[in-house]
């Protein structure tokens, strides 16, 4: 299947993530206040946090393996068994001092219950085997799989949470959720493999999944350990502001996210076939696409920022006005990061690049968290966020550039702010003089975007990937 398909597809999959959540929030947002949401969203990121210990680098490693593996069977069974068995030791690790912990952290027996249920969502993690298929590249079955599952976790928040103390049971849907999704991932991956343990060989992947596993658990200090912190040292309501805010930032990076997690198998295979210069050339493209997306969308989302908070969240979450327009520019700064990281480091095997770039960036997010959030709370979150996530984008740039020619995409950028400058004005007109409600002004603003962004495209800077994705939905909708 090729890159477009599996982008498609990819891109459904990410979005879905994020866009189902938002059709129940406004709904439960409103149901449970911001209270009870900082509480979930506070011990979920305490559970995220065991999860990224049980997983490490299983991600990326059974990806780039799995890949790599994949044309020879006997080679995938003894690839895919001994991952499974490294990721099963770390669980149970995991899940034992999650257990421990419950009973004896304060903060954690005031919310037993929901540690509890969190507990059975990192065990079924390590069963969901997304590595697999992505690396076998079937993002069809992923999907299919995904919208189903979250189809029937909409239908289930509207019929169980009712009031505000329903939190527990909004809590136990969402994790769920992992735990159905392991299970029919379970039985459909007999299509593909076998548990070989004859050919059971930990030592080979130990290095990769450690390497980039504490890289992710460095990368948490300065985003999930955000909320974690946020919620030890101020309250629910706070967590509750920033993690509100950070939704709508998370939608709209997911559409990259698709398109890096899409290519990480693409770029390792052409790594080890030596063809660099389709690499390259797959590298400035997905540039091109990050910047002709990113530039309209922070232009839009912080200007209309309070107005998108109030659609989704309701009455009362005034306090992610701000968190939100802080946030908002790291579509572009993650974005750009993921095509270092993932695009080019990892298929490249740097591992100790990554590693280094994680350190820095936690080095500084928990400074900052110190010094900021007591004082700042959820404004301060944020601000550690962004500036350590900029930290992380100027080091991996100067890793790429001293492995391959890779330059920040300064003339790229510089054009696309100058032909959306006008776009930006025609925002911010529209933001402080269209007297209409919530929804119909924000609904006309982003048809007026859309069809900026098309014209531009078309008429002048004429991105190959967008244009083609364009072309595709195009033939589509008139079949």
């Amino acid at each position: 299947m090729g890159v477009r398909k599996n982008f498609i597809y990819s891109s459904i999959l990410t979005v879905s993530n994020y866009v189902f959540p938002l059709i129940t929030y406004p709904y439960v947002s409103r149901v449970l206040g911001v209270t009870n949401i900082g509480i979930c969203n506070f011990v979920d990121s305490i559970i995220h946090y065991f999860i990224l210990f049980s997983m490490m680098g299983i991600s990326a490693t059974g990806i780039r393996e799995v890949s790599a593996s994949r044309n020879n069977q006997n080679k995938l069974d003894a690839t895919f068994t001994s991952l499974l068995l490294l990721n099963s030791i770390f669980t149970i690790a995991a899940f034992v001092i999650l257990i421990v912990l419950t009973f004896s952290v304060p903060k954690f027996v005031e919310y037993k219950l929901l540690f509890f249920i969190g507990a059975a969502k990192l065990l079924a993690n390590a069963f969901q085997f997304e590595w697999l298929y992505k690396g076998l590249e079937d993002f069809k079955y992923i999907t299919q799989r995904s919208l189903l599952v979250k189809s029937v976790y909409v239908v289930a928040v509207f019929l169980f949470v009712h009031k505000a103390d329903d939190y527990p049971i909004y809590f136990l849907l969402l994790s769920l959720m992992v735990v159905v999704n392991a299970t029919i991932n379970v039985l459909y991956s007999k299509r593909y493999i076998h548990i070989n343990l004859n050919g059971i060989r930990i030592k080979p992947y130990i290095n990769s999944f450690l390497t980039v596993g504490i890289y992710l658990i460095l990368t948490s200090f300065y985003t999930s350990f955000n909320v974690a912190f946020l919620g030890f040292v101020t309250n629910p309501t706070e967590v509750g502001y920033y993690t509100t805010a950070t939704k709508l930032f998370s939608i709209i990076i997911a559409f990259f996210t698709a398109f890096t997690g899409v290519m990480l198998p693409r770029m390792s295979a052409l790594r080890s076939e030596r063809k660099m210069k389709e690499f390259m050339n797959l590298t400035k493209k997905s540039i091109g696409v990050l910047i002709s997306l990113a530039v309209p969308a922070i232009l839009l989302c912080v200007t209309f920022a309070p107005d998108i908070i109030k659609l989704f969240a309701g009455k009362g979450y005034e306090g992610a006005f701000l968190p939100t327009r802080i946030v908002i520019p790291l579509i572009f700064i993650i974005g750009y990061e993921q095509i270092l990281v993932v695009q080019i480091l990892m298929p490249l095997r740097k591992d100790k690049a990554i590693l280094y770039n994680s350190l820095a960036g936690a080095a500084v997010g928990v400074a900052l968290n110190i010094i900021f959030v007591s004082a700042y709370k959820a404004v301060g979150t944020s601000i550690v966020w962004l500036t350590s996530e900029i930290i992380v984008m100027l080091i991996s740039s100067w890793w790429v550039k001293k492995f391959i020619d890779i330059k920040f995409p300064w003339r790229v950028l510089r054009q696309n702010v100058a032909v959306y400058f006008p776009l930006g004005i025609v925002i911010l007109l529209l933001y402080l003089h269209l007297n209409l409600n919530t929804f119909a002004r924000l609904s006309i603003t982003c048809l007026i975007v859309c069809a900026y962004v098309i014209s531009v495209q078309v008429v002048y800077l004429k991105d190959e990937v967008f244009l083609s994705i364009l072309n595709r939905l195009k033939c589509h909708i008139t079949k």
